[in-house]
């Protein structure tokens, strides 16, 4: 009988890790690509109504501040709750989180798909976030655990592109369905898509891990949730507060949030001691981990924050419609997925900084230069821009994310993993927040409606010019990055105690790289 003091199982420990092939056993790869095709599909819709945004917006009689909560709202839900899923991934078998989250995300899609106005559309929103929520964290830990480490590169190359290439697919599957569809079938589209996964996961999923007697610590969840809530709504609010519209100053809700947030840290604190915690605060003690965690946060902030400012320039300056701005946006996911399948082999050879470091240079340069943009600034100039932005940010995505958890022994991935994407979230949800603030700030618009050329330009070059700087850290963050493993740096100790396998477990997954 596992104790709380047990660490996770090792998922899967597979005897193919433990000979020379570096290769996966079949039944892994099964797994993995189970899970990463259930992922793409839930998080194609975390900016899937970003290009319906100017759509929306006419039809429901809403602001651009107000309709970014459709997405913001989705990435917050996320932040709010991904914190939760270590304590899901060790208290449930992989198979009941499946077909719980997926329940979760389809009844969402439906409610979105029937919703008579914005209001039921965004509990629609919020229900599938919740259901999207612990999708990622468990792939990337399972991947983690099952991939031998030899390959790992690869691996987290295809795994990682998934939450980088699905968001950027989303706003032109978004645009093409637009063109022809009202915005309702975005959903009504998703649902036999979801449905399929729903199915063949119940019948091919099987269980891997060992659930464990941890309780849920309802105080985490309410910080959580106060604190993440809280700091994002303000964020949120800065746009509305500029012209008029926010109900309280944006400072207040912004000095809840961070309070709320440094409870939940204190409260992990003490329930590591018995390995209770949500989150194992130890992690961050590894530089290795918090480095590259840091410039994650800066691309996913900037990330998705891009993605829902581009269309609003792109409908109101380049004078595009629907579906030409959903053609526009298909080269974006088709490089990030192209540069994700090579920069994995590069890791396993040379670790992550001859990708990271250009690819941070490239990424702020591209973002300097959309902040010229201007009335003459053709389409093709801003295509061009956005490949190259695209690009450049696939090459930091995936060695960020390997080398943060590679820096930690076997029993804490899913701690790192659940951080990780917390932290991922959180920053997309800012980011949108953020920068559509300095797009309402810079559009220098007195009242809600439609922004003339000129204000739009003023805009956007306000939003661009805001992701140009904050993409500095993310610079600086990339040029101290190193490739490590757990048994190359002090890892943090684990509330495992003596002889509960977790040295045996952590071996073959925490050699050096080679």
């Amino acid at each position: 009988m596992a104790t709380r003091n047990t660490p996770v199982s090792d998922i899967g420990h597979h005897p193919t890790q433990n000979s020379s092939s570096d290769r996966p056993e079949s039944g892994s790869a099964l797994i993995i690509g189970l899970l990463m095709v259930s992922a793409f599909i839930v998080l194609l819709n975390e900016m899937l109504l970003g290009v319906a945004l100017p759509t929306l917006i006419i039809d429901l009689g809403i602001t651009p501040a107000t309709g970014q909560w459709l997405t913001t709202g989705y990435l917050l839900t996320l932040a709010v709750l991904i914190p939760a899923t270590g304590f899901l991934m060790r208290r449930f078998q992989l198979r009941t989180i499946f077909l719980g989250t997926m329940s979760l995300f389809t009844a969402g899609t439906v409610i979105a798909a029937l919703a008579p106005g914005f209001e039921v559309l965004f509990a629609g929103r919020i229900v599938q976030a919740a259901g999207t929520a612990v999708v990622v964290p468990l792939l990337m830990t399972t991947a983690m655990r099952l991939t031998p480490t030899a390959r790992r590169g690869r691996m987290m190359a295809l795994v990682t592109a998934v939450p980088a290439v699905a968001p950027a697919v989303g706003p032109a599957v978004s645009g093409v369905v637009l063109a022809l569809l009202p915005w309702r079938w975005l959903f009504i589209l998703v649902l036999p898509v979801a449905a399929i996964a729903l199915v063949v996961g119940a019948k091919k999923l099987r269980n891997i891990t060992t659930p464990q007697t941890v309780r849920l610590d309802l105080l985490s969840l309410l910080f959580s949730a106060v604190g993440f809530g809280a700091l994002v709504y303000g964020l949120a609010s800065i746009g509305e507060s500029v012209s008029g519209h926010a109900p309280i100053p944006p400072y207040v809700p912004i000095l809840a949030g961070l309070a709320g947030i440094a409870a939940f840290a204190y409260r992990q604190t003490v329930l590591q001691r018995d390995g209770d915690a949500f989150i194992d605060m130890r992690i961050f003690t590894t530089r290795s981990f918090t480095v590259p965690l840091l410039v994650m946060a800066v691309i996913a902030l900037n990330g998705f924050g891009t993605l829902l400012v581009l269309p609003l320039v792109l409908t109101n300056v380049a004078g595009l419609g629907t579906f030409a701005l959903g053609l526009f946006l298909v080269p974006g996911g088709a490089i990030i997925a192209l540069v994700s399948a090579v920069s994995g082999r590069v890791y396993d050879r040379f670790g992550p900084r001859p990708l990271a470091i250009p690819g941070a240079l490239v990424w702020t340069a591209s973002l300097w230069f959309l902040s010229t943009l201007n009335e003459g600034t053709g389409v093709v100039t801003l295509l061009l821009a956005y490949v190259v932005m695209s690009g450049a940010q696939a090459l930091m995505w995936a060695p960020m994310t390997t080398a943060a958890l590679a820096s930690l022994r076997a029993e804490l991935y899913p701690y790192g993993a659940a951080a990780f994407t917390t932290v991922q979230q959180l920053a997309g949800a800012a980011g949108g927040a953020v920068l559509i603030s300095a797009y309402t700030i810079g559009s220098h618009a007195a009242d809600a409606g439609a922004l003339t050329v000129a204000q739009s330009v003023s805009a956007g070059q306000t939003a661009f010019t805001t992701a140009g700087v904050i993409a500095l850290v993310a610079v600086l963050g990339v040029l101290v990055v190193r490739r490590t493993s757990a048994s190359s740096e002090a890892a943090p100790p684990s509330p495992a105690t003596p002889g509960d396998g977790a040295s045996h477990h952590a071996s073959p997954l925490t050699s050096p790289q080679p």
